[in-house]
């Protein structure tokens, strides 16, 4: 089992302070949430039952590569992770130049979290098709795993053409960055067996993950794939104990956050290495 931490529910200041020290403590991954923007009349939420955005459109919001370079320089070896990416929102040239900067400048330790997007509101700003969005960010996906990868990139399809273009330079990680799925749907699934270094569910609860990736099994037989695939969960363990079940369930890394103010966030964190890292 892997360990990683978020950082979303941490004060923006502190977010190096708290990366640099779970760089030391032996995490192997720090995670940062991600919008393009927060309209005011943002309607509904990501998680099962809840009626509000889990988030006030006055949240200060980051640019998550932008965060990720400065974490980059700050730490020497955790991976660094978007929890997750709306790819959709942005042209793929964006998007793949963005990865790319933060993979080169870690040195190939990004993980690149990434989704379609729960809220409307925000593709309309934009000026996107919500419902339109899948097979938009299949496209956005193939495209930037292209320039990742290919020395020379023509594209003419539905959302996205243009004449060949070269993009340099490559990341790190060939053939480009891990992308780790999130979502909890078909489409999702479908993509993390196809294209994906991992899985990152949001509405499962471990009850329901065996069928889940059982299916998900099935479509990385039919794909050809032979790789095992990821899955990340958001969870709240605080001891050994707590966290067999997750590791039952087929969970193969937790994102945790062992605190619950911005001030007790590294003290959190030095007890759950104690407690649960070096268990």
């Amino acid at each position: 089992m892997d360990f990683g931490v978020h950082l979303g529910s941490v004060n923006p200041a502190l977010w190096g302070e708290v990366a640099e020290e779970a760089d030391r403590l032996g995490f192997e991954s720090v995670w940062v949430p991600e919008h393009l923007v927060i309209p005011v009349g943002a309607q509904g939420s990501p998680h099962h039952g809840a009626e509000h955005p889990p988030i006030p459109p006055t949240v200060p919001v980051f640019d998550a590569m932008g965060v990720l370079c400065h974490l980059a320089a700050r730490t020497e070896r955790i991976r660094l992770g978007t929890n997750v990416y709306n790819i959709g929102l942005r042209h793929p040239f964006v998007t793949a130049r963005a990865a790319a900067t933060v993979d080169v400048l870690s040195g190939g330790r990004l993980a690149f979290g990434i989704g379609a997007s729960w809220l409307r509101e925000e593709w309309e700003a934009v000026g996107l098709d919500f419902d339109r969005r899948g097979p938009l960010v299949d496209e956005a996906i193939d495209v930037c795993r292209r320039l990742w990868s290919e020395d020379v990139v023509e594209h003419s399809g539905e959302f996205f053409s243009f004449a060949p273009v070269a993009f340099e330079p490559k990341p790190v990680q060939r053939p480009g960055p891990a992308l780790h799925i999130g979502g909890d749907g078909a489409a999702a699934l479908r993509r993390a067996a196809t294209v994906g270094t991992g899985w990152m569910p949001m509405n499962h609860t471990l009850d329901q993950l065996p069928a889940s990736l059982a299916r998900l099994g099935e479509l990385c037989t039919a794909a050809g794939r032979e790789s095992p695939v990821e899955v990340t969960l958001n969870g709240t363990p605080t001891t050994p104990a707590e966290v067999e079940p997750y590791a039952a369930a087929g969970v193969t890394r937790l994102i945790v956050s062992p605190w619950r103010r911005s001030r007790e966030a590294v003290d959190g964190m030095r007890r759950f290495a104690d407690e649960v890292l070096q268990a």
